[in-house]
């Protein structure tokens, strides 16, 4: 499913931010990935939807080789990705439904599919009647349901989402995270940057630590292993 060997990434000013990683990842498992800022978490997400590109070393994503695609080949390996980010990037002038269906309209998926798959997310994440609210109209906890569905709604074998609690309340935290669970009980896999010491510790999944930009521990029924 995702496959990193001796990955390097250098920045321009020189700064190391990924230094010979090798992480494999499998269908259906659930990762968090922990680490302090700026050890290298940010640029091991980028690299799994090619925002950015490694140096070195073998990428492949979904069977894709990452590195060596062309850049009309991107979106492709984009359709199999859903990414969540921590403030949400929602449609400010786009209802819920319509911020959810553009998912689909991008790739031309036919009317009644886009109504029937964005119905279908807006169940799992509890929020069919507030379909024609407009993103300013709802909480925070709301707009990172959207976000989920709007990342979903195409049924992508990978889900990557980035702190995605990071701006929410403990209670509202967890019922993003129950929504994760019942994603990854269907089947996705789902890899996971957060911060959130008592989630992770709580979840006890797979956690992979990285510091200056190299891994440090990969443990399949791991914590936190930080101090707040």
């Amino acid at each position: 499913m995702i496959h990193m060997k001796d990955i390097m990434k250098t920045y321009e000013n020189g700064a190391v931010a990924l230094d010979h990683v090798n992480v494999d990842i499998n269908k259906g498992e659930f990762v968090f990935l922990v680490g302090s800022s700026g050890a290298g978490k940010s640029t091991f997400m980028k690299l799994l939807f090619r925002e950015v590109v490694p140096d070195s070393g073998i990428l492949t994503v979904n069977g894709r080789d990452v590195i060596r695609m062309a850049k009309s080949d991107v979106p492709y390996l984009r359709r199999g990705l859903g990414v969540i980010f921590q403030d949400y990037r929602l449609l400010p002038d786009k209802t819920v439904y319509e911020n959810i269906a553009f998912a689909m309209q991008v790739i031309e998926a036919p009317r009644r599919m886009i109504q029937r798959s964005v119905n279908s997310v807006l169940d799992i994440v509890g929020l069919r009647d507030k379909y024609r609210c407009f993103p300013n109209q709802l909480s925070g906890g709301e707009q990172q349901r959207v976000a989920i569905a709007r990342a979903i709604v195409n049924n992508p074998a990978i889900v990557i989402a980035d702190e995605p609690t990071g701006n929410l309340d403990p209670e509202t935290s967890w019922g993003i995270m129950d929504i994760f669970q019942r994603i990854n009980s269907s089947g996705t896999t789902i890899v996971m940057a957060t911060h959130d010491k008592t989630i992770v510790d709580a979840m006890q999944r797979r956690v992979i630590a990285i510091e200056n930009g190299r891994i440090v521990r990969d443990e399949s029924h791991g914590g936190y292993g930080y101090e707040d």
